[in-house]
């Protein structure tokens, strides 16, 4: 069973529905006992980090989020959140990944919102994804990078598009969005 954590943020139906399209099973949740005991955790999202943040404190979902051992995907909110620390809103995050998540300067159109590729790709999570294949974006707010870059992208300036650390995984970009592409990401993270 995945567990999808429920946390007031958007863009969960998506992925749910995008789990049904390979054939899994999965229950969107914020109790505590059914995310330890999932197989796999995913952590969508589309919003804002503050106001996410506080509804994970509330729940008491920030110590189970660190507390996973199983594996575990952010995605864009997700990622985020799984960061030190946001711009937005001036956000304590999870701690997770170390590195901070910054508002795009705007010399160019923000939010980056679109098809856009991926280079220095690294991790079991994109195996079979290749240098410049395209992934689809949503987001004003980005990842600086780190040493746990496992993709990066460069719009307006370079990004972690991906990142790893031992159980857990992020990705800025929407899997559940990206097609072909974004289907082979989530098979290689159910088959981890």
């Amino acid at each position: 069973m995945i567990a999808i954590i429920k946390y007031n943020a958007g863009n969960i139906r998506s992925v749910q529905n995008a789990l049904n399209r390979l054939g899994e099973e999965s229950i969107i949740t914020d109790d505590r006992e059914t995310i330890l005991k999932a197989d796999k955790v995913i952590f969508p999202g589309v919003g804002q980090a503050s106001t996410a943040m506080e509804y994970l404190k509330s729940k008491k979902l920030d110590e189970v989020i660190t507390s996973v051992t199983q594996p575990f995907l952010g995605i864009c909110l997700g990622l985020q959140l799984m960061c030190k620390s946001s711009e937005e809103g001036n956000t304590k995050c999870l701690g997770i990944f170390n590195t901070s998540v910054q508002l795009f300067p705007t010399q160019k159109k923000v939010p980056h919102m679109g098809w856009n590729n991926l280079d220095q790709i690294k991790s079991k999570l994109l195996k079979g994804v290749k240098e410049k294949d395209d992934v689809y974006f949503v987001h004003s707010y980005y990842a600086q990078k780190c040493e746990q870059t496992i993709a990066i992208c460069d719009y307006i300036l370079p990004f972690s598009a991906a990142l790893n650390k031992d159980n857990f995984y992020g990705t800025q970009f929407h899997p559940e969005k990206s097609s072909d592409i974004g289907q082979k990401i989530l098979k290689n993270f159910l088959a981890l």
